[in-house]
């Protein structure tokens, strides 16, 4: 079968599906290799894109998703209930920027670098589903590592991690900063994440 009259299938099934589906799973359904499915999928956003559809194909790390164009993100709040975007203070936006450059790390190498407990910011970024456990550290305790999600790609609207700015030299008295302030410009590019400025909790 002609790889091109799969692209209405594909549509179909992300559609269906409302959530991220891995690419390998579509091969193997689809019985064509995952390069081909990669290029389907590219095709389809194109075409989105080109006649300026309302939906969007999104790639993200090795899955795909169908989502809103995000021009239209005001009027469809507006019709539907909407879940409400997950709220970061700037600290724990902070933490996830440094999980985001340097993962998988532990709780312990957030705080080394930020100078501050971060318990509650890490259990807090992990419950929003933006990092999740990546395994255990081989030291004395064994700590948790972790890494960013999926969902972390969406909400920052990249494909991959290799999309993120360029690492900030952290060397220089402002080097946090400019960590936080190049999620800040990435974050514009995804859905919104809302930055409660009067914090979470006690970092």
């Amino acid at each position: 079968m002609d790889v091109n009259s799969l692209i209405p299938a594909l549509e179909a099934v992300l559609f269906a599906s409302g959530e991220p589906v891995p690419s390998a799973r579509l091969s193997l359904v689809f019985g064509v290799p995952e390069e081909d499915i990669i290029d389907m999928a590219e095709t389809l956003a194109r075409e989105y894109e080109e006649q300026r559809r309302g939906v969007r194909l999104l790639r993200l790390g090795k899955s795909l998703q169908l989502c809103s164009a995000p021009e239209y993100a005001k009027l469809i709040s507006k019709v539907i209930e909407h879940r409400a975007a997950p709220k970061l203070s700037p600290s724990a936006l902070e933490a996830l920027a440094i999980i985001a450059y340097f993962q998988p790390v532990t709780r312990a190498y957030v705080e080394q670098v930020r100078g501050v407990d971060s318990s509650y910011t890490v259990s807090s970024l992990a419950e929003k589903g933006l990092i999740e456990p990546a395994g255990k550290l081989e030291a004395p305790g064994r700590p948790t590592l972790y890494r960013t999600t999926e969902a972390f790609l969406r909400v920052m609207g990249v494909s991959s991690l290799d999309e993120l700015p360029a690492l900030p030299d952290m060397n220089e008295t402002d080097g946090l900063e400019k960590l936080q302030d190049a999620v800040e410009k990435l974050k514009s590019r995804g859905e919104q994440l809302e930055i409660a400025m009067d914090g979470d909790k006690t970092e």
